[in-house]
């Protein structure tokens, strides 16, 4: 773990706003280990008090060999994390309600909100925060793109992407842009539609995939189970939101695949492997585009009815893990059929 510690640390890219978070949380750790003066092996050097009050930069090299233990113990125990200020997604804003999208897709209303953030001074200091924006150009019809009809499991895929898009922005704070490329190789690695191949035909079948690689031993220490749960209430939140609120979910996907893709470029890895991920996320970013027309052209019902599914999978998760097997069956069927409901209806 130290070895895998240290490495990270050496390949982090400091730039201006990974230096300034990085020094409010060394502030931060510093003056909760102030408080705690009475433990001897617990404070920082008064050469690294110095440096970090002076808003100098402090690199792992300049830290005694107790500080560096004492920084892995912090970070090993999540006591760092604690100090990170939690991020609310942008679908739980009011904001996200009244987003709209013109007849062809584009952003006609992005909707803002002042966000009072507090300086080190304790001053107040106002900033702008956007919901995602839709796309820049209009959206061609499905059938511009292609002359098969839209596979009635469009609508089945979409809850894995979604998932996966909610899973990355919770696993990144919400600051997906410090990691492009780790962000969109995460979404590849969970979605069964956009990294595996996948075709599943049920919300069942999909839902259960993601939760499972929640709860993979990849993941779990992200939350497990009930990490998973919640990322299938933000489901049915966005579900609820409509169709522009999900053109403007795939619209930011599509962007965190190609800042990924940039940032490929400039990686050292061996080429075989470098193609290889390239063509994985320009096929990623093949389908979120198609998805996303896809998606601004369905009735606002298919959204409704989707929601209430996801609401029943839900349900069924919580009753098997909860051990009422019988209520888990009843609802996974009426689940399904309400999926293949939605799927005729669609087709």
């Amino acid at each position: 773990m130290r070895e895998n510690v240290m490495e990270e640390l050496r390949q982090m890219q400091s730039d201006e706003a990974t230096k300034r978070k990085m020094m409010d949380i060394l502030k931060r750790f510093h003056s909760e280990e102030m408080e705690r003066m009475n433990e001897d092996d617990s404070s920082l050097s008064e050469e690294t008090i110095q440096k970090i009050l002076s808003g100098n930069q402090v690199r792992l090299d300049d830290l005694t060999l107790e500080e560096i233990k004492q920084f892995q113990r912090a970070l090993a125990s999540g006591e760092l994390s604690k100090m990170i200020e939690p991020w609310t997604p942008w679908w739980l804003k009011h904001s996200a309600r009244t987003i709209s999208l013109s007849h062809k897709g584009t952003k006609l209303v992005q909707p803002v909100e002042l966000q009072c953030v507090y300086t080190e001074g304790g001053e107040e200091n106002f900033q702008v925060s956007e919901i995602p924006p839709g796309p820049e150009t209009p959206l061609p019809p499905v059938s511009k793109l292609s002359s098969a009809e839209p596979s009635p499991l469009l609508v089945v895929h979409l809850v894995d992407i979604i998932y996966c898009y909610c899973f990355t922005l919770r696993l990144y704070n919400g600051d997906w842009q410090s990691d492009a490329l780790g962000s969109a190789m995460v979404v590849l690695s969970l979605s069964s539609v956009l990294g595996q191949g996948g075709q599943p035909e049920t919300v069942s079948e999909a839902v259960s995939h993601c939760v499972e690689q929640t709860c993979s031993p990849a993941y779990k220490h992200v939350g497990g189970l009930r990490f998973g749960l919640g990322l299938l209430d933000d489901i049915v939140v966005l579900l609820s939101l409509g169709g522009a609120a999900l053109v403007c979910l795939l619209c930011d996907l599509q962007r965190i695949i190609q800042t990924g893709e940039r940032e490929l470029k400039s990686e050292k890895q061996r080429k075989l492997k470098r193609t290889e991920m390239r063509n994985n996320l320009k096929h990623a970013e093949r389908k979120i585009y198609f998805l996303m027309c896809w998606v601004h052209e369905q009735p606002r019902e298919v959204w409704s009815s989707l929601e209430a599914i996801v609401r029943v999978e839900k349900g069924s998760i919580e009753a098997i893990e909860n051990g009422d097997s019988t209520k888990s069956v009843d609802m996974g069927v009426r689940g399904e059929s309400k999926g293949r409901a939605l799927i005729e209806e669609i087709q």
